[in-house]
């Protein structure tokens, strides 16, 4: 398993860019998506690309309350399917199940949403995740 990033949603984008580059993080990645009509923008510390932080900003505004601006942590797996299934012996709940044999969800006892994704190339959709819904939030 892997660190990947940290998201936190914003809410003014130029402003919380103008903050993280002050703190003396450095932009290292930029995605706008028009369909989905949001923003993501990693910020790493010089040197040390491996930690990032992904600002979200929503281009249709919204409040952020109840820790809407936190969004997830997210690690990288060999096999998103194994840890899937492991998770789910042990009682954790799949949020938003492996469905595309890239990403899942899930939330910890006090529900911090973690992102999980398969490392490399996603994996062919497999049951019983092709096919499972989503629970509860993530």
């Amino acid at each position: 398993m892997k660190y990947l990033h940290t998201m936190v949603r914003v809410t003014d984008l130029d402003a919380s860019c103008a903050f993280y580059t002050a703190l003396g993080l450095e932009e290292v990645r930029r995605v706008e998506v028009e369909a989905g009509r949001f923003t993501l923008i990693f910020f790493a510390a010089p040197g040390d690309s491996d930690a990032q932080v992904e600002l979200t900003y929503n281009w249709d505004p919204e409040e952020l309350s109840g820790g809407r601006n936190f969004g997830h942590l997210a690690y990288a797996v060999d096999d998103i399917y194994a840890l899937c299934s492991s998770l789910q012996a042990a009682g954790i709940t799949i949020n938003r199940p492996p469905r595309d044999g890239h990403m899942a969800f899930v939330r910890s006892p006090d529900n911090v949403s973690v992102e999980l994704l398969q490392r490399g190339e996603r994996l062919a959709p497999a049951e019983p995740w092709a096919s499972m819904p989503n629970t509860g939030e993530w």
